[in-house]
């Protein structure tokens, strides 16, 4: 599997990342107030796709302030609710307006194939704002009647209203940036607050470039700020910010911790989006023409690099050895290599330091006793690529089975009794997702009904859409993302009550 040499970038693409790319604060592009900047690279070849404005503790206070300001006394506040649809929508189009650009920098910044940047991230980036678009007008209280015993024969008219909740830090990741913008931004935008928003270090380009959207979307000036900077700077003072009303986070259990804590000085209300170690389970009366492929799409799809991949595969002992077999050929067929060559299928992990953690992970699997049925190194001579891996031979026990790779990794164990799998299903710190595969539909609803999972996906896996919620049980989360569930993570209910007789 070698690596081949990227072809030239889009035009407005390379034009966009010849200057350095300065934050969004107030309307304004302006630079760190440090004159800081900080280098992101293309995971392909390591070299340095751009230099972007560090912000630091003083610039988150300077965005918090402006979205401060934007929501309690700024024109935010006076805009309806259509009207908040109608801006949504204008940058919707803007998007798919710019989606091949879009597209462009994306696979750049994060290492992924184009034509995966651009039929997912960016089609469900505009399917995201549209459907949020939808919910604004449509954010509803209701009356409650009372009866009260201690006022007899008082009349009251009583209602609750939802309001937004106010200024929003969001923190986002670097497996999916621009999608995970719109996750953020969308229901935020709807609901009517404002936000801060911190892009991940190794892929702040397209959060930026959707920035430039944003304002010639003609929204008001500190309604989005977007600032770049480094989680342990500007993404701890963004979570501990006594101006903050709330945090939504996504990104690994451990930081998430973190978050908390910083988010405990003003009590302010925190979502989070966490790790995974998701279980696929495979039943022997599975369909394997489409079992196979879809159990490794479950764990290769965006290099393994996904919170919910299906990175733990459990395989009935009679068709164990099948589909091992099948899905190891599956990962020896992949093409690595640079996202921007469109032979490429799988392209690089995203920096130096998830290299090296996924090759970490190999290690110790294989010094445990584990077996590569399919890969198993790195490869390339430069860029930060590594072999899609079947594990085999792996025990409940084992680091690659317990802990979140977050790479191309599956461990691959069989078992014999269905009712036993539920248990070591379960047996996560995580419950983020789940796979089940049998062409029995009571089978598949039970499994469904006992794993303990935010989404189970049943002879599928990894099916999003934006009305479709996402989140996680234990330790992979607080709150939900997508769907009308995430209104709630932006809005507030406050009952009026009003003596009329």
């Amino acid at each position: 599997m070698g690596i081949a040499v990227s072809p030239q970038i889009h035009p407005r693409v390379a034009e966009f990342l010849e200057k350095p790319r300065q934050m969004l604060i107030n309307g304004r592009w302006v630079n760190s107030i440090s004159g800081k900047t900080f280098p992101t690279y293309n995971p392909a070849t390591g070299e340095v796709l751009a230099q972007v404005a560090e912000g630091d503790r003083e610039d988150i206070e300077q965005a918090v302030r402006a979205a401060r300001k934007a929501f309690d006394a700024g024109p935010w506040r006076k805009v309806t609710a259509a009207e908040r649809t109608r801006l949504m929508w204008k940058l919707s189009d803007l998007i798919e307006k710019h989606a091949e650009e879009l597209a462009y920098i994306e696979s750049l910044d994060n290492g992924k194939p184009l034509t995966i940047a651009r039929a997912g991230d960016v089609a469900l980036t505009i399917d995201m704002f549209r459907y949020m678009a939808g919910w604004a007008t449509k954010i509803e209280g209701n009356t409650i009647p009372l009866s009260v015993p201690y006022t007899p024969g008082a009349k009251y008219l009583a209602y609750t209203l939802r309001e937004p909740i106010g200024v929003v830090g969001q923190i986002i990741p670097w497996n999916f940036p621009l999608l995970m913008a719109a996750w953020k931004l969308a229901p935020a935008l709807a609901t009517g607050c404002t936000v801060v928003l911190k892009p991940a270090e190794q892929t702040p380009l397209s959060a930026l470039r959707l920035g430039e959207l944003i304002t010639e979307a003609g929204f008001p000036d500190g309604v989005v700020n977007i600032v770049p900077g480094y989680g342990e700077t500007a993404g701890a003072a963004l979570a501990a910010h006594p101006d903050v009303d709330k945090v939504a986070f996504t990104g690994s259990t451990e930081v998430g911790k973190l978050i908390v804590h910083a988010a405990a000085g003003n009590l302010k209300k925190v979502t989070l989006e966490l790790g995974g170690k998701s279980p696929n389970v495979v039943f022997k009366d599975a369909d394997l023409d489409a079992t196979i492929p879809g159990a490794a799409s479950a764990i290769f799809f965006n290099h393994g690099q996904c919170c919910c991949a299906g990175s733990r595969l459990y395989v009935e002992k009679e068709i164990y050895d099948r589909v091992v077999e099948g899905v190891a050929e599956y990962a020896k067929k992949i093409k690595v290599g640079p996202g921007l060559d469109p032979k490429t299928e799988m392209g690089p992990l995203v920096s130096t330091e998830q290299l090296d953690r996924v090759c970490g992970y190999l290690e110790s699997g294989f010094s445990q006793g584990a077996k590569a049925a399919a890969g198993g190194k790195k490869t390339g001579d430069r860029g930060y690529f590594v072999e899609p891996t079947v594990l085999v031979d792996t025990r409940q026990d084992m680091k690659v089975v317990q802990e979140e790779i977050f790479g191309p990794v599956v461990t691959a164990m069989p078992f014999t009794d269905p009712e036993e799998i539920i248990s070591r299903a379960n047996n996560s710190d995580y419950g983020l997702a789940a796979g089940v595969w049998t062409r029995d539909i009571s089978k598949a609803h039970r499994m469904a009904e006992l794993l303990r999972a935010g989404t189970v996906w049943i002879n599928c896996y990894n099916i999003f859409d934006a009305g479709l919620p996402f989140g996680g049980y234990k330790q992979s989360g607080w709150g939900r993302e997508m769907g009308h569930e995430v209104l709630n993570n932006y809005t507030q209910t406050k009952a009026v009550c009003t003596k009329i007789a």
